[in-house]
């Protein structure tokens, strides 16, 4: 529905006004819908005007506007709506009763769910020893993960026979919650148990150590659960995959993909899809095409993720051209290009300048019916920016205003540092004043694009637009920093650099690559006997100020050893990094 229900409500009842009857299934995705965004009212209008209609309300329907009761907290109304779906002689499944356990659970009384888990009992849908599943997946779903885990415990200890449901349902909520301890704690009293963990709790393990970064653990265990004889599916495998692109091993995802196959696992388009994406996000695009290729040889047809992944590829490589191919072998396939694959496009044209051929895809996007988004027209305003074309901006800001698309920080910020590229920094200062204004909340992207105002600016204004950002709570980061170093060198004071990444170096700072890199220059800059700026001008004094400020702030936000180096320790730190 994608937010607009109540356009979905109007035209459900102008059938009705019309005498066409909409089906059940209609008015079930309504009621789904209205309660999934908590108009859990509008749906319960709804619901009482099937029977108006000649219809009786399906379990389905009943199920909806109960998990919609729940999530509004209203326990009791859902309480009403089972007794009379029991009344109406509506048989409840097992769905019903696992948005009902989860509830009590979580806002009931004991007593409800000891009569719940009874009904359940007698209803003939589940094994006496599944209530007790059911129990646990209730407590999980409720958020009481370590509740669940004891009474896990419990009924083990007691002789009550689990199925892999209770331990999944465990498994999975602390997965979930990013405690993966726990989640293998749980896994190990499963194996100890004697029960034989299924594909799914794999997949839940991989994801909780994967949260926490743990790659080769994840891995590790995958293949212990393998060496075991465990069910493993190709969807372990994918999640591992994304892993290692995740934080840029491109080998270790290589070594994976190649020992799928070892190991009897033939990948499915997801993991083709994923594969594709990841290499094409890490530049290698050509090989991503090669993969491409082997998924169609291989009988699978290519969605729009894959497509849309090398079309990105190409045009982040300079190969727009390439990138338009696909597009067009898009349509000819009959995959109809989306959103994505038209802001990619339109980004492609915008990093070369062609801002006529972005036009006219952006026209496009009305005539096959996409609604262009809030990326779309900043996609256009950062390449009219990039183009010095200020007007052009302007003009697609006032388009964006017309079709009810509101700016956000990332239109502001393209906004100021396109202001700022131009030179025209009174505007700059304009739009950091109207985003104030209307209650847009700064980032460090518009904190470290003034900040470079700042720096290069002439004193007296540089001074109040720092008066500015220390009014608008300016919070720095590495980015500052290193932009700040910059300017002590490029103004003649390498030695200010070296004395700064000193000082941040002593309060444990995390200096990034290019941090090290504009040290290095300074160094250098110092080694060959250049002309250094001695005298303690009014600009050193300030760029000092704005050093101070932000060292200051993470002297008192980071927890710190004492770890001081000298600047020329420093220096051949960041050299042997470079």
């Amino acid at each position: 529905m994608r937010g607009r229900t109540s356009d979905a409500l109007g035209l459900v009842y102008l059938m009705i006004k019309n005498d066409c009857t909409p089906s059940l299934i209609t008015f079930s995705t309504v009621i789904h819908a209205f309660c999934n965004e908590g108009k859990v009212v509008g749906a319960r209008k709804l619901f009482d005007r099937i029977q108006e209609v000649g219809f009786s309300p399906n379990v389905t329907m009943y199920n909806a506007l109960m998990n919609g009761y729940v999530k509004a907290r209203d326990v009791g109304q859902a309480t009403i709506l089972y007794e009379e779906m029991k009344n109406k002689g509506i048989a409840p499944d097992g769905t019903t009763f696992n948005i009902l356990v989860a509830a009590h659970y979580k806002y009931g009384r004991k007593e409800d769910i000891d009569r719940l888990l009874k009904d359940l009992s007698n209803s003939g849908l589940v094994p006496d020893c599944s209530i007790y599943d059911i129990s646990v997946a209730g407590l999980c779903w409720a958020g009481q993960l370590d509740v669940a885990m004891e009474l896990l415990e419990d009924m083990l200890e007691k002789g009550i026979p689990l199925s892999i449901i209770a331990f999944n349902s465990v498994i999975a909520a602390y997965s979930r919650a990013g405690l993966e301890e726990n989640a293998l704690k749980a896994y190990r009293v499963m194996v100890m148990f004697g029960l034989v963990p299924s594909s799914s709790t794999c997949s839940s393990l991989l994801l909780g150590l994967l949260k926490k970064g743990k790659l080769e653990e994840a891995r590790e265990l995958m293949y212990k659960m393998i060496d075991k004889g465990f069910r493993i599916n190709k969807v372990a495998f994918t999640v591992l995959l994304d892993g290692y692109f995740k934080v840029g091993d491109t080998a270790g995802a290589h070594g994976l993909w190649y020992e799928m196959e070892v190991w009897g696992i033939y990948p499915d388009v997801v993991a083709f899809s994923a594969f594709i994406d990841g290499l094409a996000k890490a530049g290698h695009v050509e090989e991503a095409y090669d993969v491409f290729l082997e998924m169609s040889r291989r009988g699978f047809v290519p969605n729009n993720f894959a497509y849309n992944s090398l079309i990105h590829g190409f045009c982040n490589c300079g190969k727009l051209h390439e990138a338009l191919k696909l597009e067009k072998e898009m349509r000819q396939k009959g995959l109809l290009p989306d959103i994505f694959t038209t802001n990619i496009i339109i980004n492609g044209f915008c990093k070369e300048g062609r801002m006529k051929s972005a036009i006219d895809v952006f026209t496009e996007m009305y005539r096959i019916g996409l609604t262009p988004d809030i990326i779309t027209y900043n996609t256009l305003i950062g390449g009219y920016c990039k183009a010095f074309d200020m007007v052009g901006a302007d003009e697609f800001v006032e388009k964006m205003y017309v079709t009810g698309c509101s700016p956000d920080i990332t239109t502001y910020n393209i906004r100021i540092h396109g202001f700022c590229s131009s030179r025209k920094m009174s505007r700059a200062v304009m739009m950091l004043n109207e985003l104030v204004s209307v209650g847009v909340v700064p980032d460090t992207v518009t904190y470290n694009t003034m900040m470079n105002v700042v720096c290069a600016d002439a004193l007296d204004r540089a001074m109040i637009l720092t008066a500015k950002l220390l009014k608008m709570a300016f919070t720095p980061n590495v980015v500052t920093t290193n932009l700040l170093l910059s300017h002590f060198y490029k103004q003649g004071m390498p030695n200010k650099t070296l004395i700064w990444g000193q000082k941040l170096s002593e309060i444990s700072f995390a200096f990034d690559e290019i941090s090290y890199k504009i040290m290095n220059r300074a160094y250098l800059k110092i080694q060959n006997n250049a002309k250094l700026l001695r005298a303690t001008s009014e600009k050193s004094l300030f760029l000092d100020y704005l050093m101070y400020m932000t060292y200051d702030y993470f002297r008192r936000s980071i927890p710190h050893k004492n770890t001081s180096q000298d600047p020329l320790k420093l220096t051949e730190n960041g050299l042997s990094r470079s």
